[in-house]
């Protein structure tokens, strides 16, 4: 499930674009300001930034302009100017592509595959050693297959894909049963517990990546 920050000074464009997204397993994340979208940015990880030109006190371009000093996180220009030069300028400033309102659901939805698929081509996180492999479904170290239920492989790779983030116990059960789920918190718990023993049993030390943080949930940690 890929994470998306949606920017735009209008709500209804902002609950728009989340309705169009969360039913093909996009999770969305919005800001009104510019301000609001860089705090986001720099506590947080997203797979993709749909950003608005024209906001008021800092517009796209420079929002899209300070991103680019510290995060290099796809970024699609959503606008209402067609003109040649505002494109030119926004793909100048960093932008990796852009589309005009009103657009068509299914061109937004290609275009940020498209730009997903470029950036993880394969869908395959590696760390030291340890591979989570979404397009053959399987997690590996060294070479050496470990066996995960899907529930176990969603959770490790969402964490993995998303890391330092803290997630709640709530959180990851709409995440990976779904928001209409009854499973309660300890079913998280099992399968925290089930997920690092098979990871330890394989030789990667899991308990220097996958941190409980107390009284709140759990976090991969990027760098131990």
């Amino acid at each position: 499930m890929n994470k998306v920050l949606i920017v735009d000074d209008e709500q209804r464009m902002l609950d728009l674009l989340t309705l169009y997204l969360e039913p093909y397993n996009y999770t969305c994340k919005t800001a009104l300001e510019s301000d609001e979208a860089l705090k986001l940015l720099e506590e947080e990880s997203f797979d993709i930034v749909l950003l608005d030109i024209m906001m008021p006190e800092m517009n796209g371009w420079d929002l899209c302009k300070e991103v680019r000093t510290f995060s290099d996180v796809p970024i699609i220009m959503v606008t209402a100017r067609e003109q040649k030069g505002d494109i030119v300028k926004g793909l100048k400033l960093g932008a990796d592509d852009y589309i005009t309102k009103p657009f068509n659901e299914d061109e937004l939805l290609a275009r940020i595959e498209a730009l997903l698929r470029r950036r993880n081509p394969n869908n395959c996180v590696e760390i030291n050693g340890l591979l989570w492999d979404e397009t053959r479904y399987e997690l590996s170290y060294k070479n050496n297959h470990i066996r995960l239920t899907p529930k176990e492989f969603a959770m490790i790779g969402h964490l993995i894909k998303n890391p330092n983030q803290v997630f709640e116990r709530e959180q990851l059960i709409d995440l990976i049963w779904g928001f209409e789920s009854d499973t309660g918190g300890r079913t998280v718990d099992s399968h925290v517990r089930n997920i690092r023993e098979k990871i330890r049993q394989a030789g990667f030390p899991i308990d220097e990546y996958f941190i409980t943080v107390w009284g709140v949930g759990y976090k991969w940690v990027k760098s131990p």
